[in-house]
């Protein structure tokens, strides 16, 4: 238990498993206020149920929010200011794999629904995340999920890693129009993390291969994520914006290329369609 951040209000986009439900464990121990969004219900209100088990619940809420819609992400935030009576921090988390396959079969409902979520949420979260700090007018501090896929060609699906990279750019040029107003951007980029958008209900095996992948000698969890982003949320990050903080077991410090070593018989180019991670609503292959 630590206090972190004590006293202090956080949104938490796609709270409902993985990265976001660690991150939004680890804000309550460190003294924060929550407010837990996800557009799967089932899975945020597992997320609440566990926040009020470990003492809590007085400090969590649950709101349903589909990340590319603008009116959901300002329910969402403006639902922190009136739960909790203002805004500290937006950690724009909510993600999914998207479009795979061969890019001259992809299909641009596919490739745009991939970019509504994973930019088009990210940019929402900044603009209202901004809206308020800026009334507030003492600073805080937005973050968001990008990947080292964003880094490199070799280490996520085409659509994927664009969208990586727009947030980590955006982060940057949104960094330098925010810090007069003492409000921090930063971003982090993950490598493979051992959650359940990876891992679809089997993480032993998938646990293996990314130990076989990266340098480090243990897979990554989520809780690796959720004390990164603590970090870029509290204090002791008070001079750091603009910044892509890479946590991924020197796996882009070797080369990256993940794709290769995830499919080296080129699996992941035999079909093509849309994942739509943890959201509930199943994938579409197409074939």
């Amino acid at each position: 238990m630590g206090d972190r951040l004590s006293g202090r209000v956080a949104v938490i986009t796609g709270a409902g498993n993985g990265i976001g439900r660690a991150t939004a464990l680890r804000f309550l121990e460190h003294g924060a206020s929550v407010v837990i969004a996800d557009v799967n219900q089932a899975t945020g209100a597992e997320t609440l149920d566990l926040a009020e088990s470990a003492g809590h619940g007085e400090r969590a809420r649950f709101v349903h929010c589909d990340v590319a819609r603008e009116a959901d992400v300002r329910e969402a935030i403006d639902h922190a200011v009136a739960s909790f009576g203002r805004l500290d921090c937006v950690f724009n988390n909510a993600g999914v794999a998207g479009a795979f396959g061969p890019i001259d079969r992809l299909e641009l409902e596919d490739w745009e629904y991939t970019f509504a979520v994973l930019v088009r949420g990210v940019f929402l979260g900044l603009k209202h995340g901004a809206r308020v700090m800026k009334q507030q007018g003492d600073g805080g501090s937005l973050v968001s999920t990008a990947s080292v896929a964003g880094l490199s060609g070799g280490d996520g699906p085409q659509a994927y890693s664009a969208a990586k990279a727009a947030v980590i750019n955006l982060s940057r040029a949104v960094a330098v129009e925010l810090a007069p107003f003492r409000i921090r951007v930063n971003a982090i980029c993950p490598g493979g993390i051992l959650t359940p958008l990876l891992h679809r209900g089997s993480p032993e095996p998938m646990a293996e291969m990314l130990r076989r992948l990266q340098p480090w000698p243990d897979h990554g969890l989520p809780e690796y994520i959720a004390d990164a982003a603590l970090y870029l949320a509290s204090d002791e990050s008070r001079f750091v914006t603009g910044h892509a903080l890479v946590v991924d077991g020197g796996l882009t410090a070797q080369g990256g290329n993940a794709i290769q070593g995830l499919a080296p018989e080129g699996m992941m180019t035999l079909a093509t369609g849309v994942d739509k991670g943890t959201t509930g609503e199943d994938p579409i292959v197409r074939g």
